[in-house]
């Protein structure tokens, strides 16, 4: 039987000439080459699937400025975090892009190369997705596939009165980063920048047997230490002074500690931890990943609601115990 020749990338419809000149190169096996509807893929024996979607919008998410291999790797990460927050493996992703007319192939050439060093770095690859046009933004929407042991993924839902609130590296900077491209800050080493471009997702934090209900900062400190106690019927105390801040932000000046505390794109883990649990945490100061050690830090206690019809939540205290007002509690999606 003759088999037909390939066709080459001049002789293919704009989409999947596109596809195949951006994206070929990322995709794994069950991405079948990129020529199918749908991927096929066999879940690790014994493991079981966790999956989560993030969009990332211009303008809102990542500025028109960032290079795109930052929006690339930026893509990925975010939602690399949302698996790290529940002590899960990376399997490989789907794309779903939204291409504006002023978007270049040479800019998605580009933002592939960001998506390409982060995947081999993190150990997955591209499984599939789908590409369209639009008359507005750019808009880039990733789904993450992973796995863990069954009965041994993290969830929100967890966490007791009298655990301890921890949180692993530093808070602050992603906005911080934000408000240096902006201009209204300065970053002379540009570490700022970096933090908000290139967030560090904590896969491989070994979560399981430590944190009784765990999330990642995606939408400011205060704002997800809420949503963490609400999930569990608690109230947390958030103190200040100790939440960790790098050497960058704590040279912001403290008029900038606001930003640091409600501002989003930390992308670090949140944990509830037992208080049996933390003298070991104590102990050591941090936990190995695959990626080198990660620093944790307890920021907060959990706390039974109380009995005066408040809803539980959140609140912060300064050096003094004295309770911490301001302006906007974090990042709302709506």
């Amino acid at each position: 039987m003759t088999r037909k020749p390939t066709a080459s990338l001049t002789d293919l419809p704009g989409e999947f000439s596109f596809i195949r000149r951006c994206f070929a190169g990322l995709a794994g096996p069950a991405a079948l080459g990129l020529r199918d509807d749908a991927a096929l893929f066999t879940p690790p024996h014994g493991r079981e699937l966790v999956l989560a979607a993030d969009a990332m919008v211009e303008n809102v998410h990542f500025l028109p400025s960032d290079p795109p291999d930052t929006v690339g790797g930026k893509l990925l990460r975010c939602n690399l975090s949302d698996l790290a927050a529940m002590g899960a493996q990376p399997e490989g992703w789907l794309l779903t892009l939204a291409r504006p007319p002023h978007i270049s192939d040479e800019w998605f050439e580009a933002f592939s190369l960001g998506l390409k060093a982060d995947q081999e770095r993190f150990g997955l690859t591209l499984m599939g997705g789908d590409t369209t046009s639009t008359t507005g933004p750019l808009v880039l929407s990733l789904t993450i596939v992973g796995s863990v042991l069954p009965g041994q993924a993290v969830q929100r839902r967890g966490a007791q009165a009298g655990d301890g609130l921890w949180v692993t590296g530093t808070i602050g900077d992603g906005a911080l980063g934000l408000q240096a491209l902006l201009g209204n800050i300065p970053d002379p080493s540009g570490i700022l920048a970096r933090r908000y471009r290139t967030p560090e997702p904590r896969i491989g934090l070994p979560l399981y047997g430590l944190a009784s209900a765990a999330m990642d900062v995606s939408d400011g400190l205060m704002q997800d230490a809420g949503h963490l106690a609400r999930e569990n019927g608690l109230s947390v105390t958030i103190r200040a002074a100790d939440v960790p801040l790098s050497e960058a932000a704590r040279a912001a000046g403290s008029s900038w500690l606001e930003t640091c505390l409600t501002g989003g794109d930390d992308y670090e883990i949140l944990m509830a931890v037992p208080p049996e649990r933390e003298l070991a945490l104590q102990r050591h100061g941090a936990l190995q990943t695959p990626h080198g050690p990660v620093s944790l830090t307890r920021i907060g206690t959990f706390d039974a609601a109380t009995d005066s019809g408040e809803q539980p939540g959140v609140r912060v205290i300064d050096a003094a115990g004295a309770p911490m007002v301001f302006k906007r509690g974090g990042w709302s999606h709506l």
